[in-house]
């Protein structure tokens, strides 16, 4: 039992020994889709966060980010006044799972502070799936969902995500 219990935390240690860190940054293009499709036409949005690798398998991080939705202006009456912008400052905390080399799913979740006037923001929630392209470069697929009010922003993003991996040992 001992030595099971000594093994269990030699491989616990190991896999913090060399973990791997990385500051991501990455910019998506985003459609709307539910409630807020009708006063918005595309968003982008620009993410940054620092990732900490646990072990070979799961990553564990933190990500903040900016959104822009854009006004829909098509379906304006004549004389109408513009619509804002829709603006929100993401801030979550980061998890991704890597079944492969190459493959990752997971998400982010936290609170998108609203920035343009009347957006109080809301619960924030970024499921993503994602791809390594190479060894630094991911595309990815996600949907963002924040609850605003009585109503639900919600995009799905298609978006590229650079590291910069860092070496560290504890």
């Amino acid at each position: 039992m001992k030595n099971n219990c000594m093994t269990l935390c030699f491989l616990l240690l190991g896999s913090f020994i060399f973990a791997q860190e990385g500051f991501k940054l990455g910019i998506h293009g985003a459609v709307p889709v539910g409630d807020n499709q009708d006063f918005v036409s595309l968003a982008v949005g620009a993410d940054v966060g620092y990732m900490w690798a646990l072990n070979e398998v799961i990553d564990l991080g933190v990500a903040a980010g900016f959104i822009n939705g854009f006004p829909e202006k098509y379906n304006q009456e004549p004389g109408a006044p513009d619509l804002p912008n829709v603006q929100f400052l993401p801030l979550a905390v980061s998890f991704r799972i890597w079944p492969s080399n190459s493959f990752s799913f997971g998400g982010d979740f936290g609170t998108a502070l609203g920035i343009n006037d009347g957006n109080d923001g809301g619960f924030y929630l970024k499921p993503t799936i994602g791809y390594l392209m190479g060894p630094v470069t991911e595309v990815n697929l996600s949907y963002v969902s924040i609850a605003v009010d009585n109503a639900q922003w919600a995009t799905i993003n298609l978006g590229i995500l650079y590291t910069f991996p860092s070496k560290r040992f504890y």
